[in-house]
């Protein structure tokens, strides 16, 4: 074992912390990936089919592309997810456990990157990736008494080190605000999503955020190399990122980034050191099969030689941020937030029952789960769920007009048409069960920042906002047909 260390323990915990990861995705596609790109979506099945061969973004849709097949691969993984959480392989004979869990990790693998490769810009996040990627090493991990590859788990400390340290890289190198300290002044305000905590986080003194900053750039420029130390050096710096990731969860909705990395993170403990902080005693292990010592050797170096260009991008000083470099996630570059926004701007969109608009015109506002739309909404805690429209929602806003994010005006088509699936998305369609359908909508552009303590006790709102323009001027259903919306 590596550094005389043994690991089924932390393979057991590694498994089950992955296992509800890939039961999330898989929920989160069963009910957003068909509105969102699927048959009729807003970025649909067949953009993705005519933009890429099979060669170069492989998905089961690509063979199959219906929303029938999207349902039963979506609904295939969360049922398989359930099993790998309840450690099913674990229950049968050793002969048997290794090659079901294989199966079982395989399969996931194969379907989550189906979703991955046809999702289009509603799946082209860094955790997408790094879920493949870690869901694909999990494969070779082994289950039921015998012993785990020691080097699976050098090559998940691999993944959590690109992680960190690429996402340390990429500040230190992107903004002058992370190099003046400065960035956790805007950060929790200006984040794709605040939770509850993030109007307190954001109202802490500068002194407390440029320590938070120093520390950010400690644990992540730093920290990394301590993974590959002996015990107990590795299983601190693993405790130590589990803490970071943790604050990150309990301060901000970024889906399941920080869980993701939390569960990789465990990778960085060994048995012994679990036994020691937990109630737990490892079981007795028998040997490593020799196939699944060989084929973890071979995946060793099969990504040894993928990281090539990882390495060479976090070298460079035009470092990527999120890229995969093969169809299929195998060894991947990460990193984020390189750059922080420092005013918050939010898309309003509304409707109206009026066939002509006037300046009296009454208009009814579309709520997200997600969004500020309403500045007296407490901000909602969704992570590790994702809701992925709402994301898109935030980066369309940094522009004054849809030029770069057309997809919106599908959006509003899909709204004007009352689209069921769409509807799904929203926290609360002002016309649904209406006498009347919309005729017109329009997207307002609005500038927010959090309350003032002072304000909030006064007026209680949690944000403040006011008006910086219109994104789309009103519109009806006639004039967005007309309209093509295409790659």
């Amino acid at each position: 074992m590596f550094h005389g260390e043994e690991f089924w323990l932390v393979r057991f915990l590694f498994q089950r912390g992955l296992a509800l990861l890939y039961l999330l995705a898989f929920l989160v596609a069963a009910v957003q990936f068909r509105p969102l790109a699927g048959e009729n979506g807003l970025f649909p099945l067949e953009w993705y089919r005519e933009g890429a061969s099979f060669k170069e973004r492989p998905s089961l849709f690509y063979l199959v592309p219906s929303d029938r097949a999207i349902g039963i691969a979506a609904w295939t993984g969360v049922g398989l997810s359930a099993l790998a959480l309840f450690a099913v392989p674990y229950q049968l004979p050793d002969g048997y456990a290794t090659p079901v869990s294989m199966a079982l990790w395989a399969t996931l693998w194969l379907l989550y990157l189906s979703f991955v490769n046809a999702g289009q810009l509603f799946y082209g996040y860094g955790w997408e990736s790094m879920l493949l990627e870690t869901g694909f090493l999990a494969i070779f991990l082994g289950a039921g008494s015998t012993a785990p590859p020691a080097v699976v788990f050098l090559l998940l400390q691999w993944v959590l080190f690109r992680n960190m340290f690429g996402a340390g890289l990429i500040k230190i190198r992107g903004d002058d605000c992370w190099r003046d300290l400065s960035c956790l002044d805007y950060h929790y305000e200006t984040q794709p999503i605040p939770n509850p905590v993030s109007w307190y986080a954001h109202h802490r003194s500068k002194l407390f955020h440029r320590l938070e900053t120093v520390g950010n750039h400690v644990l992540e420029l730093a920290v990394p190399f301590l993974y590959f130390a002996p015990q107990p050096a590795a299983a601190l710096a693993g405790a130590a990122t589990i803490g970071f990731q943790g604050w990150l969860m309990v301060t901000g909705n970024f889906a399941w980034l920080n869980a993701l990395t939390i569960v990789l993170a465990i990778a960085t403990f060994s048995d012994g050191v679990l036994e020691a902080l937990l109630p737990v005693t490892a079981p007795a292990t028998t040997a490593t099969p020799i196939y699944l010592e060989a084929a973890a050797v071979v995946v060793a170096v099969v990504v040894l030689a993928l990281s090539l260009y990882p390495v060479r991008n976090m070298l460079s000083e035009q470092q990527a941020m999120n890229t995969a470099f093969d169809p299929l996630h195998l060894v991947n570059t990460y990193g984020a937030f390189g750059s922080v926004t420092r005013d918050r701007y939010e898309l309003v969109i509304q409707g109206t029952t009026d066939e002509r608009v006037t300046d009296v015109t009454e208009w009814k506002t579309y709520r997200f789960r997600g969004k500020p739309t309403d500045p007296e909404r407490r901000p909602p805690q969704i992570a590790p769920y994702h809701l992925r429209l709402d994301w898109q929602l935030w980066f369309a806003a940094m522009s004054p007009t849809p030029r770069r994010s057309p997809w919106v005006l599908r959006l509003l088509r899909r709204l004007l048409e009352e689209d069921e699936p769409t509807r799904s998305l929203l926290a609360e369609d002002p016309f649904e069960g209406a006498d009347e359908s919309p005729e017109h909508v329009r997207v307002l552009r609005y500038r927010y920042r959090f309350t003032t303590p002072e304000e909030r006790a006064e007026t209680n709102a949690w944000w403040h906002r006011e008006r910086v323009g219109t994104y789309v001027n009103p519109v009806s259903l006639e004039e967005l047909r007309v309209r093509r919306f295409g790659p």
